[in-house]
């Protein structure tokens, strides 16, 4: 029987990963071993526990405040152990997190076949997000299979002489994990009014730490100063570089609801209840195009250009006037936000998991006949 470790780390890896995991637990072949390093411990936790996934080892390398260079050694150092015990014939990750990338980094140390799910995302600028942009630049460099969530992603790796059959254009596994989900009921925080306009924000990257997100939090005062029919729903990253700052400046407001970070049910809940979505976070744009809510993304370059290009979405940066410009068009013209609700999901149909498990039973089969 062969073996397929699947690691993820943080939330949306977990999400991502569920698909994959859940269809090759029930595939009688193939042995299937989770890691958790916890890069995110309890966001981490809370969606494993929604598609019934129980880890089979646990790094738990969370540390309050913990540099990116004490976190890649300290994850280096814990995939190194695991492999040398765990001897899989496959390693997947997802994404483009330190987890994924010290993942495929200790897989080619140990000489193990490394899939990367949603392979071949791009902005062209390394430091735009960090680190991620240039996470999954070095991982595509040490990747067997890269799993491209869409045919741009595939030109991506391309470009950058990745050979094509090793290329397998598959669609996001978000959509798979959104649409096993999407019809079960989950509260979101209590205090939002049914009546008003809900404004959906989610800040977190670290690019928009200190100046940026005080630009964000005084758009968003100044929109609710404008418009007396909307509402502020803020689910606080536990950064402590967000949280303070929030809780000083939004801290008692009327019309803004914050709270903890939403599990996965009440987040999705949150998304199709909103009237409008504001985020830096990439799974949002994804998700919230599939459920049919526009997005101002709060970065100034994105690696999923295709919501972008269909109108679903739109990129806006962290500039205070053009927060607040970009909102208030939103807002007062009912033409242009129908035109975004029209732009739809470019991320697939729900079948990439089946379509990597595909790829990965070909792999074996052709090993049977070296093999044999």
């Amino acid at each position: 029987m062969k073996k397929i470790l699947c690691i993820v780390g943080t939330r949306p890896e977990a999400i991502k990963m569920a698909p994959v995991i859940n269809l090759l637990k029930s595939d009688k072949s193939i042995q299937v071993r989770v890691l958790a390093t916890a890069q995110h411990r309890q966001m981490l936790d809370q969606v494993l526990n929604i598609f019934n996934i129980e880890p089979d080892l646990d790094l738990d390398v969370m540390r309050p405040n913990q540099d990116l260079t004490t976190l890649t050694a300290r994850l280096l150092n814990g995939l190194n152990d695991v492999l040398i015990v765990e001897k899989p014939d496959i390693v997947l990750a997802q994404g483009d997190t330190t987890t994924v990338f010290t993942a495929a980094l200790a897989s080619f140390y140990h000489k193990i076949p490394f899939g990367h799910i949603e392979a071949g995302l791009r902005t062209w600028d390394i430091n735009n997000p960090f680190p991620e942009e240039m996470n999954r630049v070095l991982v595509s460099k040490i990747t067997n299979w890269h799993f491209a969530p869409t045919e741009r992603s595939k030109l991506n790796l391309l470009a950058e002489g990745v050979q094509e059959d090793r290329i397998f254009v598959t669609g996001n596994t978000v959509i798979d994990a959104l649409f096993s989900v999407i019809k079960k009921s989950a509260e979101i925080s209590s205090g939002i009014d049914p009546i008003k306009r809900l404004i959906l924000v989610t800040v977190h990257r670290r690019e928009n730490f200190g100046k940026p997100f005080e630009d964000i939090c005084a758009a968003l005062i100044t929109l609710l100063e404008n418009n007396s029919d909307i509402q502020v729903l803020f689910p606080v990253h536990p950064n402590p570089n967000i949280q303070e700052y929030a809780n000083k400046i939004f801290g008692g407001h009327p019309r803004i609801v914050m709270c903890k970070p939403l599990d996965y049910l009440p987040f999705i809940n949150a998304m199709q209840r909103a009237f409008l979505i504001l985020s830096d976070s990439g799974g949002v744009q994804e998700e919230a195009p599939a459920l049919g809510k526009p997005v101002l993304v709060l970065r100034e370059a994105t690696e999923r250009p295709e919501a972008v290009e269909t109108g679903a979405v739109k990129l806006i940066g962290v500039k205070y006037e053009v927060i607040v410009s970009e909102v208030q068009k939103l807002l007062d013209d009912n033409n242009m936000y129908e035109s975004m609700l029209k732009g739809g999901s470019p991320y697939g149909d729900g079948r990439a998991a089946s379509r990597i498990i595909d790829v990965l039973h070909k792999y074996f089969d052709k090993q049977k006949i070296v093999e044999g």
